[in-house]
């Protein structure tokens, strides 16, 4: 007999203090988990042309990803699917985020929203935006009025 399935009356309870702190908090998978608005993990750096994000999304389909651009603020959101139980078995605790999720983040101002690519590769997508080209100082004659 698999440990993984037993049937102990204080997992129920546990599970009613999960339910309890979700709704207390808003938003939690579980007592050891990250908050589900935190998925996924990101990182975001820099090159002297462009700003990189690598979004870590591993058991997602690319398909159901859509990365979007507005006013400065870059959007990534999916959908990550369930792992099944196994038929007959019981899950008394969870701590992989699955359903719906939106990250975004605020881009500097330097970057060019329209030159935007991202790449999926073993769970990991990797979002490239150009920066603009920087602006050289301009002289401005002034002219005489008569």
């Amino acid at each position: 007999m698999s440990s993984l399935y037993l049937d102990f009356p204080m997992l129920g309870e546990i599970d009613q203090l999960q339910r309890r702190v979700e709704e207390l908090f808003g938003g939690t998978t579980s007592l050891r988990a990250e908050r589900r608005g935190a998925f996924p993990s990101i990182n975001i750096g820099s090159t002297a042309k462009s700003v990189e994000i690598l979004a870590f999304v591993p058991g997602v389909d690319p398909s159901s990803l859509e990365v979007t651009t507005d006013k400065g603020v870059l959007a990534l959101s999916g959908e990550r699917s369930a792992i099944p139980v196994p038929e007959g078995g019981k899950r008394y605790a969870q701590e992989r985020f699955a359903g719906s999720f939106r990250r975004t983040v605020e881009l500097p101002q330097n970057v060019d929203s329209s030159k935007v690519s991202a790449r999926y590769l073993n769970g990991c997508l990797r979002i490239s935006i150009a920066k603009e080209e920087p602006s050289a100082p301009k002289s401005i004659s002034i002219q005489r009025g008569e």
